[in-house]
């Protein structure tokens, strides 16, 4: 079977049975870039039980053959033209695959339709794809309805409204992915199912979006629909902050009450450690202290403890339990001195312990844990159902938003009529300035003489009333600041 290899020009035919090693670096290149969507089939398979697929590389080519695709970089071992060596790599999933592990970066681009060769929509996404290269990113069309266009004032300040919402948009969806993240406890396998959006991965619901005309119709003014979203978005985040601040503080009343179970003698509760018995109990004058002392004092304190303070009752020091870094003794004092002697127990660094015997209180502190116990698992339920609600309610505002910044952008920028083609590009942190390289090769002139612009992408050239516009347009300014000529926004999920 023939193969075509679209985004290398290459043409290609593969023997699927074994391969020789002798072949240029450049054509080992080109086999680690063949992915499932690079290549289409020209011809059916040939007959037998491996697919015969024969590979015509360009010149100084060595024939070879392959036992199935290699999409993995090959051996570097130096091999004999005529050894045969049988290599099956494993598989690399094809850019824009949802099983890729490494992260994703989105750009939204919306360029005029004349500067393509054809008006036909689908062929301009196909020439922004080329120019982008397949390499560095898949390109997908992204549809945006035509709203109401209001007055120039109006769409100027509905720019500078959508940049500060977008911003605070982003804002709040990495809050809820830190508040799942933070209640899951890291657990990504987990975190990915929460993190959804109308019952789809974040990704997918990026990539098949629709204008929810239910929720906001477009025959509304960009006015209303920005005040919607905006209210949306403060009514969502609320809900969460509310819900996990609540869980918070239930799982820090819940963690107090663990550490008084399994905490040291100077922290934990003593209730059921301490005998009543050893207690001098309804007594008018004298009563009775718990002191935490550490083990390695434990001898200072036998020598000195009667003499801390007036009216120590002598001998009357008991070892009530001890662990591996405290030692509980009971003391009786007189209790005029009582403030005296805890006093000069903690200059010791001995910690007094409060105690109070209260019958049945053993049973009353199992019930309190019990009870946090259960109302802490009921409030986790509460909030990751809050927080999956909250991501999803979230990055639709979001996206919303952000649909309506490029379409204002561009109205703002390439004017009436809407003959506007958008495209969503899927890329990598990695590959992205590539692609936006790729874009300012092609489409940098649409700034016209105003914006000379440097090797690195950046306005060279200001006059105070081009500047004012930009301004005004909602166009950042200003010494290191990039811009571009088209509208062209990044996002990437947190």
């Amino acid at each position: 079977m023939s193969l075509q290899c679209r985004s290398l020009g290459k043409s290609f035919e593969v023997n699927w049975c074994s391969i020789h090693h002798s072949f240029p670096t450049r054509e080992a290149r080109i086999l680690h870039q063949l992915t499932a969507n690079d290549i289409t089939s020209q011809s059916p398979a040939s007959s037998g039980s491996l697919t015969e697929r024969k590979f015509n590389l360009p010149a100084r080519q060595s024939s070879f053959t392959l036992e199935r695709p290699v999409t993995h970089h090959l051996s570097r071992r130096a091999v004999s033209p005529a050894s045969v060596v049988n290599v099956i790599p494993p598989r690399l999933p094809a850019l824009g695959s949802d099983n890729v592990t490494m992260s994703s970066r989105y750009a939204v681009v919306s360029l005029p339709l004349g500067v393509f060769d054809s008006n036909d929509k689908a062929d301009a996404i196909s020439s922004l794809s080329a120019t982008i290269s397949p390499d560095n990113g898949s390109v997908s069309s992204f549809s945006i309805p035509d709203f109401k266009i209001g007055t120039l004032d109006a769409l100027v300040q509905q720019a500078d409204d959508l940049t500060k919402l977008e911003t605070t948009c982003h804002a709040v969806v990495a809050k809820v992915g830190e508040s799942l993240r933070s209640v899951l406890n890291n657990d990504e396998e987990r975190l990915a199912s929460y993190k959804m959006v109308n019952d789809k991965p974040t990704e997918q619901y990026l990539r098949t979006f629709t204008w929810n005309k239910i929720r906001y119709r477009s025959d509304k003014s960009l006015g209303e629909l920005i005040d919607i979203l905006q209210k949306e978005l403060v009514t969502v985040d609320n809900d969460v902050k509310t819900k996990f601040n609540q869980h918070n503080a239930v799982k820090s009343s819940l963690a107090a009450l663990q550490r008084r179970q399994t905490g040291n003698l100077s922290t934990k509760s003593l209730t059921p450690i301490v005998n009543p018995k050893l207690l001098v109990q309804d007594s008018e004058y004298i009563e009775t202290h718990l002191i935490a002392v550490p083990n390695n004092n434990k001898k200072e304190f036998i020598k000195s403890y009667e003499t801390l303070s007036p009216m120590v009752v002598p001998r009357s020091s008991v070892e009530v339990d001890h662990d591996d870094e405290f030692t509980l003794y009971a003391v009786a004092t007189f209790k005029k001195f009582s403030a005296e002697f805890i006093h000069k127990c903690r200059e010791q660094k001995w910690t007094p312990r409060q105690y109070a015997y209260v019958e049945g209180g053993r049973e009353e502190e199992q019930r309190e844990l019990d009870r946090v116990t259960n109302e802490e698992r009921k409030v986790c339920g509460e909030a990751l159902r809050i927080g999956r609600t909250g991501w999803s309610e979230s990055v639709m505002v979001w996206i919303h938003v952000l649909t309506l910044r490029v379409f204002v952008e561009a109205v703002l920028r390439y004017g009436l009529p809407l003959d506007y083609v958008t495209a969503l590009v899927k890329t990598t942190p990695k590959l992205a300035p590539k692609v936006k390289s790729a874009l300012d090769s092609s489409y940098s002139y649409l700034g016209g003489n105003a914006f000379g612009r440097d090797k690195r992408g950046r306005v060279t050239k200001d006059d105070a009333a081009m500047t004012s516009e930009m301004a005004a347009a909602g166009l950042g300014t200003g010494e290191g600041h990039e811009y571009t000529a088209y509208v062209y926004y990044e996002l990437e999920f947190p």
